[in-house]
């Protein structure tokens, strides 16, 4: 394991994916996760907490139930998010996070300082949102 300082920020002069690169994110992304689960928790808690399905007043049962609604698919995101974060980390473990899915190439620090679970270089995500959007508007 290597050791960097909690200021340490990747640089292009250092050999992409360094033992120091690496490090920073793994740190990154385990902090980010470890936020997101508490953020979740507190948002679960406190969805079990204000529970107006009770009431008698119609307008505030739709109300409470749009808000949980809302809750539910922000902790939903979040979820996700997290998979992905797992699969980042698993990237680092393996020895291929940096590298885009599609065609192997760096996917740059700047983008992953950004994005630390993005796993398709610029071009590769602008081709892949292209097709998206072709198939979209059939």
């Amino acid at each position: 394991m290597v050791k960097i300082s909690k200021t340490y920020i990747p640089k292009e002069k250092e050999k992409y994916m360094c033992a120091k690169h690496l490090e920073f994110f793994k740190r990154k992304l385990q902090d980010w996760k470890k936020d997101l689960k508490r953020s979740n928790n507190e948002a679960i808690y406190n969805a079990s907490m204000d529970d107006n399905s009770s009431s008698a007043d119609i307008v505030d049962q739709a109300s409470s139930y749009t808000e949980k609604n809302v809750e539910m698919r922000a902790i939903n995101r979040q979820i996700k998010l997290i998979s992905k974060i797992d699969g980042a980390l698993k990237k680092i473990q393996n020895g291929t996070y940096g590298f885009c899915e599609e065609t192997g190439e760096p996917i740059g620090l700047k983008r992953l300082m950004a994005r630390p679970v993005a796993t398709l270089c610029i071009a590769a995500q602008e081709k892949h949102e292209k097709n998206e959007k072709v198939y979209a508007d059939n």
